[in-house]
């Protein structure tokens, strides 16, 4: 059901977490969007998802690290200390937060499922702008390993990846 990702083998975790898909929609290869920062790992390694649904939810237990006022990206840590990025759409920051409503605050508290940010989907894409939404881990350096679900399509609350953190 999961495929490898990366590994930095010889190391010894201590901690996992199960990272729940933060969007419904169809999972495409991070090699496969359309902005190469994203395509070529810079920001970190991860997975996209084509939103068929303009709602973000929590991916786990734990707070909201980062959150844009634009409301097109949201950085949430796990209670383990893995952060995940989620970025709606490519090129979205440009909106200045039109078609985003932000349903929480930087430093909130979030369980798994909790909405977090509603998105118009149409309004996005008649305005321009690709939706492929990255799912990114920044801290690659935390990271043992990634293990990514084989499923091409997926709804919130599935399991989306299984991430082994390194030792602190």
């Amino acid at each position: 059901m999961f495929g490898l990702v990366f590994a930095n083998r010889n190391r010894k975790t201590n901690k996992s977490v199960t990272v729940m898909a933060p969007v419904s929609g169809k999972i495409i290869d991070l090699a496969e969007v359309k902005d190469e920062v994203f395509a070529n790992k810079v920001v970190g390694d991860g997975i996209a998802v084509e939103p068929s649904e303009g709602l973000i939810v929590a991916p786990f237990d734990g707070k909201i690290k980062q959150l844009f006022p634009t409301g097109h990206a949201v950085v949430f840590e796990s209670k383990e200390g893995l952060a995940v990025l989620v970025h709606i759409g490519l090129d979205t920051v440009n909106l200045n937060g039109k078609g985003f409503k932000i349903l929480v605050k930087e430093g909130q508290k979030v369980r798994a499922g909790d909405a977090i940010v509603e998105f118009d989907i149409d309004f996005i894409k008649n305005s321009g702008y690709l939706l492929q939404t990255p799912i990114i881990l920044p801290e690659k350096d935390k990271i043992a390993s990634m293990e990514i679900t084989e499923n091409r399509n997926i709804s919130t609350g599935d399991t989306l990846m299984e991430v082994d953190l390194l030792p602190n």
